[in-house]
């Protein structure tokens, strides 16, 4: 995985995502619309997390943090953190089985178990609301 803006001094904005995620920021940009749609004012907040990690861009709800965004060559990832009750719900969901063996083995943190997107397809898109929509409800 190949993460992009690693550089402290440049924040990335819409442009510069736009560029770097190419043909994928119509994926992001779609994200957006629909989580926008669904529950209202959705806040955006890029924050740097070193030189590894470089900007994230942390999507919160009110005062709860939804997922972090991190902008790749030509794609992106999303990465999730989901308590017990959540996982529950998406083990006994109908999400594809290579996620739900994904949440089922990461490890517990006291913050819950993490999992990450890379987002290359459109069809990944239906996966992020439901997971989005889980974490809101749990």
């Amino acid at each position: 995985m190949k993460r992009l803006f690693l550089d402290k001094l440049e924040k990335p904005t819409t442009e510069l995502l736009q560029l770097a995620l190419g043909n994928s920021y119509k994926y992001w940009d779609e994200i957006q619309g629909i989580l926008s749609e669904k529950y209202g004012k959705i806040t955006p907040e890029w924050k740097y997390y070193g030189a590894k990690s470089g900007w994230t861009l942390k999507m919160m709800l009110k005062n709860r943090n939804l997922f972090f965004f991190g902008p790749c060559d030509k794609y992106f990832i999303i990465a999730f953190v989901f308590g017990d009750k959540a996982v529950k719900v998406i083990e006994e969901s109908d999400l594809p089985t290579n996620l739900i063996e994904e949440i089922k083995s990461a490890k517990k943190y006291m913050e819950g178990r993490g999992l990450l997107i890379e987002i290359k397809k459109r069809k990944q898109i239906e996966d992020i609301i439901r997971l989005t929509e889980i974490k809101v409800n749990n």
